[in-house]
C-alpha cells in the first residue's frame, strides 16, 4: 500500500515539476511548484518524517512561495507571458528529459529497495506536536511578527506593483 502511494505522489510530482517549466504564464509556474512542494511532503509523510513534512510546507510552500509570488507581480506578467524563456527549438531539451526519465524508470523498477515489505509500525507524531507546541506556546510572538511582516511586505509588493492610471 505505501508502493502504491509513493508511486503516486512521485508520479504527480513529476508532473507539476513538468508543469512549471513547461508552463507559459508565471503565475501556473508558481501555483505547480506549489503543489509539486506538497508532493515532496507527502512523501516524507509516507517516509514517517512528519517534522520534515511539516517544515517543508513552513519553509517551502509558505515563505518561499510567498517571495515567488512577490518576484511574479514586480515583473509585468502580461510581458513575460508573451517572452519565450528559451527562444528556438525545444527539441533537445525534450529529447534529454525523456531520456533522463528512461533511465530513472528503469533503476527504480531494478531497485531491491522497492520490495514488498512488511509494514512498520506508525509513531505516534511527537515531533509535530512539540514543533506546534514550540511554535504556539513559546515563540508565538516571534511567528505573529513574522506572519505581519511578511503581510506588510505582500501589501507593498501590491502596492509596487500597481500601474499608476494614465
Amino acid at each position: 500500500m505505501d508502493q502504491g502511494f509513493f508511486l503516486l505522489f512521485a508520479a504527480a510530482s513529476v508532473v507539476t515539476a513538468l508543469t512549471l517549466v513547461l508552463a507559459r504564464n508565471p503565475v501556473h509556474s508558481a501555483l505547480a511548484l506549489m503543489a509539486c512542494f506538497l508532493q515532496v511532503s507527502a512523501i516524507f509523510v509516507l517516509l514517517e518524517a512528519p517534522l520534515l513534512a511539516v517544515i517543508q510546507i513552513f519553509v517551502y510552500v509558505g515563505a518561499i512561495m510567498v517571495l515567488f509570488l512577490f518576484v511574479i507581480m514586480m515583473i509585468d506578467v502580461r510581458e513575460a507571458v508573451l517572452q519565450r524563456f528559451l527562444p528556438g527549438s525545444n527539441l533537445p531539451v525534450l529529447v534529454l528529459l525523456v531520456v533522463l526519465g528512461v533511465e530513472m524508470l528503469v533503476l527504480v523498477l531494478r531497485s531491491e529497495r522497492f520490495a514488498i515489505a512488511q509494514p512498520v509500525a506508525m509513531r505516534t507524531g511527537g515531533e509535530v506536536r512539540q514543533l506546534s507546541a514550540a511554535l504556539f506556546a513559546d515563540y508565538l510572538l516571534p511567528f505573529e511578527v513574522a506572519s505581519v511582516i511578511l503581510l506588510a511586505a505582500l501589501v507593498g509588493a501590491i502596492v509596487l506593483a500597481r500601474k499608476e492610471p494614465q
